[in-house]
């Protein structure tokens, strides 16, 4: 018998594959769905920093609006700091998904500063959240920004929200760091209990008849495995953490390789969306099927089986394995490309 188990910032979960945040989660019936499919886990919709700035400013405005006129109305309410404001349907969505599911269920929170939002983490957790994603989606615009204050602003969020509860905190990372290893083992010592690896960077596109920025979502493919895949394998053995691979994770291949180099999970959305949740199960299977004729007999034994800490000379390594991609190109005797594996 195969067993397919791992642990993820120590919850024991049946398999590696988590259903990452998309669309499906936004509904009770959509979380359901995705357990009766066979995923271990789920990540929730993130809840946007904006989104509870919004409703505060919003309540603020309303409350303060003719304050002249009726100032004595203003008395009925409590103080603003302390309405409960903010995206309640959220909370209650995660309530209600606890009640009927038994996988664990992961909240998220996708903002940047510290400020009152981060309090938002305590309430996910008192909403029954078994561990929260931080997903701090920042694009560093400012040309007087450094690096240094890029960086210490993730540590910064990490610790706040660290402090207020006690469930398991992953950090969702861009790639975009100059020093991704430092930048990971600083985050795993300021109290990460996972590492997600790594947040897409959505690119808005032009429309040149309208001369309008438009949004331009592109589901991911399994080509973009291999960045996410790249450093799980550096960081696997040298960053005590867990490790979950997300982004390019559609087939059963994705999720062996994502194993192999020291991920506890993968996290799947775009196959999901593009061909349904039945696919968790289809991917299990074709798991089971591949490991069975390789002789496995658990995830576990496969787990940074593939990482770099098993090359005596990582940087040689590195280097190595640079020269080989650029030297895969192949033309055929034409001149047109034969064979370009990168």
């Amino acid at each position: 018998m195969i067993d397919l188990t791992t642990t993820y910032m120590g919850m024991p979960l049946k398999n590696p594959i988590v259903a990452s945040a998309s669309p499906i989660s936004e509904t009770v019936e959509g979380i359901c769905r995705l357990e009766d499919a066979g995923a271990s886990a789920v990540v929730m919709y993130s809840l946007f920093e904006e989104q509870i700035n919004y409703q505060s400013q919003l309540l603020d405005h309303y409350l303060s609006y003719n304050i002249e006129s009726y100032a004595e109305a203003l008395d009925y309410y409590p103080d603003l700091e302390d309405y409960k404001v903010g995206p309640e349907s959220y909370l209650e969505l995660l309530r209600r998904a606890k009640e009927v599911t038994e996988i664990p269920i992961i909240g998220s929170l996708n903002g940047v500063s510290t400020g009152g939002w981060i309090e938002y983490a305590k309430k996910i957790e008192e909403a029954g959240a078994d561990a929260l994603e931080l997903n701090t989606y920042f694009i560093p615009t400012d040309i007087a920004m450094t690096g240094t204050e890029i960086e210490q602003m993730y540590i910064d969020v990490l610790r706040d929200v660290k402090s207020s509860i006690s469930i398991p905190v992953a950090m969702k990372l861009n790639p975009y760091f100059s020093a991704t290893a430092n930048m990971a083992f600083r985050l795993t010592e300021a109290g990460a209990d996972a590492l997600v690896l790594f947040n897409r960077f959505y690119q808005p596109d032009f429309d040149i008849e309208n001369l309008e920025v438009v949004p331009h979502l592109v589901l991911s493919n399994s080509h973009e495995l291999r960045l996410p895949l790249r450093w799980v394998a550096i960081l696997y053995g040298r960053v005590p953490v867990d490790f979950a691979i997300t982004s390019g994770v559609h087939t059963h291949e994705d999720v062996l390789k994502g194993m192999m180099a020291g991920a506890k999970v993968t996290m799947m959305a775009s196959e999901l969306l593009h061909h349904g949740v039945d696919r968790i199960d289809e991917i299990l299977q074709e798991m089971t099927i591949w490991m069975e004729e390789r002789e496995y007999t658990s995830v576990g034994e496969m787990q940074g089986s593939m990482s770099q800490q098993y090359v005596g000379e990582p940087s040689v390594f590195e280097r190595a394995n640079y020269m080989k991609v650029l030297q895969s190109w192949q033309s055929d005797p034409t001149g047109q490309m034969a064979h370009l594996s990168i």
